[in-house]
């Protein structure tokens, strides 16, 4: 079974799906046996890797270590076609819908074409759109792109049922890496309750109670990057 397919029976069973970001930039190999033990100890069920600026350098080595102790996908997360790996399971075939630079609507993904092409990688069309969070991020950095008014719950709804309609197989609600501010509930509320693919969350989430209210508020995989990276027993 596929990972997309995977997460569908998921979402038709109402079990929710947990990501641990790993952002490459801040790992290296070397450094990796306490990380993946206290990822196998989590209740993790995907790994999602990617970082806005990472150049790539050591990607398929820390991947191919990674997949060496832990038994879950590996999914890139890549912030431009330098972040593709053939040693991955899958790729988030990201389109920033939240922004108007084309650079991110449309020209990575073009230039990316030709180095899928050579992978197996299960490519996964995503939507991925960024609401304000209180604070400049990466992400807003590096795309020179607004994020979406977290108060504009009905623009947001448009937004992702663009999405949906052009053909994204996932929407991916994000506040961004260290965000003040996580995306709010009612926000997952209502996009979830008026789309009908699987629903990403992700961004500013510090805690176990903010995991439970997204789960609650529909969101069918959350996922937890900078809390993690700070606090390796963040889990415990």
């Amino acid at each position: 079974m596929s990972i997309y397919q995977q997460i569908l029976k998921s979402k038709s069973e109402s079990k929710k799906l947990l990501a641990i970001l790993l952002d490459p930039d801040k790992l290296t190999v070397e450094n990796l046996s306490n990380l993946i033990q206290k990822i196998n100890q989590s209740p993790a069920t995907h790994i999602l890797v990617g970082g806005s600026s990472f150049n790539g350098s050591h990607l398929d080595d820390l991947i191919i270590a990674l997949k060496s102790k832990i038994r879950l996908p590996i999914i890139l997360f890549p912030g431009n076609p330098s972040q593709i790996s053939n040693k991955a399971d899958g790729i988030l075939f990201l389109t920033l819908l939240s922004g108007r630079n084309p650079d991110y609507l449309i020209e990575h993904q073009v230039n990316a074409v030709p180095i899928l092409n050579k992978t197996n990688l299960e490519v996964i069309s995503t939507g991925y759109i960024l609401i304000e969070s209180g604070n400049e991020t990466a992400v807003e950095r590096v795309s020179q792109t607004k994020p979406l008014d977290r108060t504009n719950f009905e623009y947001v709804l448009q937004t992702a049922q663009a999405g949906v309609f052009i053909g994204n197989k996932l929407i991916y609600l994000e506040a961004g890496s260290g965000a003040q501010l996580s995306v709010p509930t009612e926000m997952i509320l209502i996009v979830s309750q008026n789309i009908n693919v699987p629903l990403i969350v992700g961004g500013g989430i510090r805690s176990k109670v903010e995991i439970d209210a997204a789960f609650k508020a529909g969101a069918d995989i959350v996922v937890i990057g900078t809390a993690f990276e700070n606090d390796l027993n963040f889990f415990n």
